[in-house]
Protein backbone atom coordinates (compact mmCIF):
# COMPACT_ATOMS: atom_id res chain seq x y z
CA UNK A 1 0.00 0.00 0.00
CA UNK A 2 1.89 3.39 -1.39
CA UNK A 3 0.35 6.39 -1.31
CA UNK A 4 2.42 8.26 -3.90
CA UNK A 5 0.79 7.99 -6.75
CA UNK A 6 -2.45 9.92 -7.95
CA UNK A 7 -4.72 9.09 -10.30
CA UNK A 8 -5.95 11.29 -13.71
CA UNK A 9 -7.70 14.30 -11.52
CA UNK A 10 -4.26 15.03 -9.36
CA UNK A 11 -5.36 13.38 -6.23
CA UNK A 12 -5.41 9.81 -5.12
CA UNK A 13 -8.64 8.20 -3.73
CA UNK A 14 -6.55 5.32 -2.29
CA UNK A 15 -5.48 7.07 0.82
CA UNK A 16 -8.51 8.82 1.36
CA UNK A 17 -10.40 5.70 0.79
CA UNK A 18 -7.85 3.98 3.53
CA UNK A 19 -8.24 6.91 6.24
CA UNK A 20 -12.23 6.59 5.72
CA UNK A 21 -12.04 2.50 6.14
CA UNK A 22 -9.98 2.40 9.11
CA UNK A 23 -11.94 5.42 10.68
CA UNK A 24 -15.35 3.22 10.02
CA UNK A 25 -13.58 0.35 11.62
CA UNK A 26 -12.99 1.83 14.83
CA UNK A 27 -16.62 3.04 14.66
CA UNK A 28 -16.64 6.46 13.17
CA UNK A 29 -19.22 7.13 11.09
CA UNK A 30 -18.77 8.61 7.42
CA UNK A 31 -21.68 11.14 8.01
CA UNK A 32 -19.76 12.32 10.99
CA UNK A 33 -16.67 14.08 9.60
CA UNK A 34 -15.36 16.07 7.07
CA UNK A 35 -12.11 14.29 6.44
CA UNK A 36 -11.20 17.69 4.45
CA UNK A 37 -11.13 19.84 7.22
CA UNK A 38 -9.10 17.76 9.46
CA UNK A 39 -6.04 16.97 7.11
CA UNK A 40 -4.82 17.99 3.50
CA UNK A 41 -4.35 14.66 1.76
CA UNK A 42 -2.84 15.94 -1.36
CA UNK A 43 -0.26 17.61 1.21
CA UNK A 44 0.43 14.28 2.46
CA UNK A 45 0.67 12.40 -0.66
CA UNK A 46 3.24 14.82 -1.87
CA UNK A 47 5.64 14.77 1.40
CA UNK A 48 5.16 10.63 0.87
CA UNK A 49 6.16 11.11 -2.77
CA UNK A 50 9.45 13.41 -1.82
CA UNK A 51 10.39 11.43 0.97
CA UNK A 52 12.16 8.60 1.49
CA UNK A 53 9.50 6.14 2.96
CA UNK A 54 10.94 7.12 6.93
CA UNK A 55 7.45 9.79 7.59
CA UNK A 56 4.52 9.41 9.47
CA UNK A 57 1.82 12.19 9.68
CA UNK A 58 -0.34 12.55 12.63
CA UNK A 59 -3.60 14.26 12.69
CA UNK A 60 -7.08 13.65 14.89
CA UNK A 61 -10.43 12.96 13.11
CA UNK A 62 -13.16 13.52 15.35
CA UNK A 63 -11.12 12.94 18.54
CA UNK A 64 -9.84 9.83 16.38
CA UNK A 65 -5.44 10.37 16.61
CA UNK A 66 -4.29 8.07 13.12
CA UNK A 67 -0.77 8.16 12.33
CA UNK A 68 -0.02 7.36 8.15
CA UNK A 69 2.87 6.70 6.85
CA UNK A 70 3.53 5.45 3.66
CA UNK A 71 2.78 2.24 4.06
CA UNK A 72 0.38 2.07 6.69
CA UNK A 73 -2.76 3.81 8.61
CA UNK A 74 -2.71 3.12 12.34
CA UNK A 75 -5.31 4.23 14.76
CA UNK A 76 -3.10 5.48 17.96
CA UNK A 77 -5.71 6.57 20.36
CA UNK A 78 -9.22 8.10 21.33
CA UNK A 79 -9.18 11.61 22.69
CA UNK A 80 -12.37 11.00 24.10
CA UNK A 81 -11.69 7.83 26.47
CA UNK A 82 -8.42 7.42 26.18
CA UNK A 83 -7.96 4.36 24.88
CA UNK A 84 -4.96 3.01 22.43
CA UNK A 85 -4.74 0.91 19.30
CA UNK A 86 -3.74 -2.23 19.89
Amino acid sequence: MSYSSTNGSGSSTGLVVDIVETLEEYGLDQGEYQLHNSVDIEAIEQLFASSDGNVAVHFPVEGVHLAVTPDSIEVLSDESTGSTAQ
